[in-house]
């Protein structure tokens, strides 16, 4: 999962416990895994949740998520955000969809990797 604000600042993570390779779409398992960077961004899911809370508390303002696939990676970001049964007070609970907006991407297709993903969305809100 990643995170890109608009001041540019960066979040990534790749979790090392909630999934199999097993359980993988084919397209999982050929576009998305062999991206994988592991090495520090390879956390629990805890210390993923643990990151990820403290990413978004870093901000005073409202922040609105804005994903290219809100049908599979909101349930993911939710599971993550929410702590205890809380959700972040500085986060909008629903998702903007980025596949309604004007892309800016000069039409190049997204990489499948959540960071080089979320920097392109980020960067259709630079003016």
């Amino acid at each position: 999962m990643a995170l890109v604000a608009e001041s540019g600042r960066e979040f990534y993570v790749e979790l090392v416990d909630a999934w199999q390779v097993e359980d993988s779409s084919q397209f999982v398992v050929d576009v998305v895994l062999p991206q994988l960077w592991g090495g520090v961004n390879a956390m629990l899911t805890k210390d993923a949740r643990a990151a990820l809370l403290e990413f978004l508390g870093s901000f005073e303002e409202e922040l609105e998520v804005v994903t290219d696939a809100p049908r599979y990676d909101w349930r993911f970001f939710q599971e993550l955000a929410y702590d205890n049964g809380r959700w972040p007070t500085n986060v909008r609970n629903d998702p903007t969809d980025a596949t309604t907006l004007t892309a800016t991407s000069d039409g190049k297709e997204l990489p499948h990797h959540a960071l080089l993903d979320a920097r392109i969305i980020a960067g259709m809100f630079k003016p």
